[in-house]
């Protein structure tokens, strides 16, 4: 069987359709994308280095890229497995634990870089 090749923007349109299908579908996506555009909004507001804000970039796109792979995870197993099993459990949690670690250091990050300024800006 010959496989059709697709071009790069194609390639581009399935996953922009993954991201649409993820932030539809999944609220923790919608939430992570509203934290993750306040965090860009402090970005420019409280002017960040460039060094900072490339560690706030990697963490954003760390925390969403794991969401969605934790997403993925859970509607395959569901796919597979749809009803309750042990296994399953232990798999979804540990891949949901992946993405609350993720979170922590994204928000211990995020304090260390942007609690001096507020600090700052109140006084």
């Amino acid at each position: 069987m010959k496989y059709k090749t697709k071009s790069f923007l194609q390639r581009l349109q399935i996953a922009a359709f993954g991201l649409k299908a993820a932030f539809k579908e999944e609220a923790n996506f919608r939430i992570q994308v509203l934290i993750a555009t306040v965090v860009l909004i402090f970005m420019v507001v409280f002017q960040v280095s460039v060094v900072e804000k490339s560690i706030l970039m990697l963490t954003i796109l760390v925390v969403l890229s794991l969401e969605l792979i934790n997403s993925q995870i859970e509607k395959f197993l569901d796919l597979i497995e749809p009803n309750h099993h042990p296994r399953v459990k232990i798999i979804k949690d540990f891949s949901a634990g992946a993405v609350l670690l993720s979170v922590v250091g994204s928000v211990i990050i995020g304090l260390l870089i942007f609690l001096p300024r507020l600090i700052y800006f109140i006084k």
